[in-house]
């Protein structure tokens, strides 16, 4: 159905997380009328920003009511992530197929799916393309790095798109990616507590490897200049991980932000000159979530929530791409 002019297209969003993905749909014009999110801290980051429709819920367990223009949602990605066991036996591999259950009763017109880049190899997402088939989608597949879309940070992921009304085209539009230094202009150098401008304390050992790691350096700078500071797991794993314990670069994107990004060892998260991990406002700078966003819960509650979500610059992108084809 090709939408009116002046009318906006409602949207319902599953496994919705704190609501980036629905506030992205927001900003360009959608009304969100329902989401669906498990996780209660998640959920009430989502009601305390965008309102009192989201529903703290297992998606399979709610009954789908109604009609929406546009079904979006982020299925949990562990089991396809390649930094996990990529078991394909996890249960919640199947999750995503929640995506057609809802797609025959809410009749969309567009439908769009968010996961890790391996997720477009499973079996689970070959049934999902099946289904939406049969049901007289036109299934499109993409992996989009979100640096390309102003974003500062390489991150990439896969959207599977169904859609009713042809395909929807998504085109890069920045040459030349943004910096953390763009990203962290005008706060505060330093952590000041206000506003999730928190960082964690480092404990001494962290606080020694840290001190001999330089700006884009990580635990390979400190098995060279410091080795008893290395554990013997890093010996043996010398030529597998790098990215750990890993310092940013003010001029260049971050690394992707994962849900332990206040954790210095689950990736590059330590600051490019200071002696600490960025602090959660960082990350959110870094994953372009406005200033006057809250979150809701403990510190290592709100880091999932950030590593969780879609970041807003490439939710906005996605969702213009998504109005060219409902108008």
């Amino acid at each position: 159905m090709i939408m009116k002019a002046g009318s906006r297209p409602t949207v319902v969003d599953l496994f919705s997380g704190a609501g980036l993905f629905s506030y992205a749909f927001a900003r360009e014009g959608f009304n969100i009328v329902q989401a669906v999110e498990i996780n209660r801290r998640a959920a009430a980051t989502y009601a305390a920003n965008l309102g009192e429709h989201i529903m703290c819920d297992d998606v399979t367990k709610v009954k789908p009511e109604g009609r929406c223009d546009v079904l979006i949602g982020g299925p949990p990605c562990q089991g396809f992530s390649t930094l996990g066991r990529m078991d394909p036996r996890d249960p919640r591999n199947l999750l995503g197929l929640e995506m057609v259950r809802w797609s025959k009763v809410l009749c969309p017109s567009v439908v769009v799916i968010e996961n890790v880049a391996a997720f477009l190899d499973s079996p689970t997402w070959a049934i999902i393309a099946l289904r939406f088939q049969r049901l007289g989608y036109d299934v499109h597949k993409m992996v989009l790095n979100a640096a390309d879309f102003g974003v500062p940070q390489l991150r990439s992921r896969s959207f599977t798109i169904a859609s009713k009304l042809g395909p929807v085209e998504m085109h890069p539009h920045f040459s030349s990616p943004r910096t953390v230094a763009e990203a962290w202009e005008g706060l505060a150098r330093r952590p000041d507590g206000r506003n999730f401008h928190y960082a964690p304390k480092p404990s001494p050992l962290a606080l020694a490897r840290m001190r001999v790691i330089p700006e884009g350096g990580d635990k390979r700078d400190v098995m060279e200049r410091a080795p008893r500071l290395a554990p013997p797991s890093w010996w043996r794993t010398t030529n597998v991980v790098t990215d750990v314990w890993g310092r940013m670069s003010w001029d260049k994107p971050s690394n992707t932000l994962r849900t332990c990004l206040n954790n210095p060892s689950k990736g590059r998260y330590i600051h490019p000159s200071q002696n600490r991990v960025i602090s959660l406002r960082e990350a959110a700078r870094l994953h372009t979530i406005a200033d006057n966003w809250t979150f809701q819960g403990d510190p290592v509650h709100v880091a999932a929530q950030i590593g969780n979500s879609v970041p807003p610059d490439l939710g906005r992108a996605i969702a213009r791409a998504v109005a060219r084809i409902l108008y």
